[in-house]
């Protein structure tokens, strides 16, 4: 096999996806930047396309995505320093791209990241081949809580048929930039995302979840063969 014909590491595919992406960003966007890897290879194309003339400023969805941009000279924002934003580019653990819905927060960043998704006119989600479900959503759903009667909160979401499983970090518990905790939960194929997110925020102790339902705009996958666009 020749070096040209040759499979594309899982990066390469995400950078080629997240470079896709940052095409659709024009001189005086406010931008969403996600979190992520995906949305890493995002932050460093814009930074690219700055030392070439273009003007942006963007407003981060964590620290780690802040302490990136700002390395690499990318203006940015709070989001309550900004009226909206134009785009938002960001990766998901899981897109399904029939409905448009998507599993995200693997990455600890979900509560700000659904606060710049709702803020956007248009959320831009990239990713490789292996991100993408054409069964609808199958994935274990993170769940941040506040840590006061985190336990109890737990308890309410094992009734709703699953078993929370609490995120760890060098065995003590994953704390999110916000200050709670993650409880990440199967609940196998979601027929009705949107019933179910709802029944999840419904309950008290639960800040977030990592089901974003009708949020997304455009999905942009990078494949073997090529990038394919979805538009909704």
């Amino acid at each position: 096999m020749s070096a040209q014909s040759s499979p594309q590491s899982p990066e390469a595919l995400k950078e080629l996806a997240a470079r896709a992406a940052v095409a659709y960003i024009t001189d005086g966007m406010t931008v969403g930047l996600g979190t992520g890897s995906t949305a890493s290879h995002a932050v460093r194309a814009i930074a690219e396309r700055m030392a070439t003339g273009l003007r942006i400023v963007g407003v981060p969805t964590s620290q780690q995505t802040d302490d990136l941009a700002r390395s690499l000279g990318v203006p940015l924002a709070e989001l309550d320093a900004v009226a909206g934003l134009d785009i938002t580019i960001d990766g998901a653990d899981e897109i399904d791209v029939h409905g448009f819905n998507l599993i995200k927060g693997y990455g600890g960043a979900l509560l700000r990241e659904k606060l710049v998704a709702r803020a956007t006119r248009r959320q831009i989600i990239v990713g490789d081949a292996s991100k993408v479900s054409l069964r609808g959503l199958t994935q274990k759903v993170p769940v941040e809580v506040v840590r006061f009667g985190a336990t109890h909160t737990a308890r309410a979401l094992a009734q709703l048929g699953t078993e929370p499983v609490l995120r760890l970090r060098d065995g003590a518990p994953f704390v999110t930039d916000e200050g709670h905790i993650i409880y990440d939960c199967a609940f196998g194929p979601i027929a009705d995302p949107a019933a179910l997110a709802a029944t999840i925020k419904g309950l008290p102790g639960v800040v977030e979840h990592g089901l974003f339902v009708g949020l997304t705009h455009t999905i942009i996958v990078a494949e073997q063969d090529g990038v394919r666009t979805w538009q909704r």
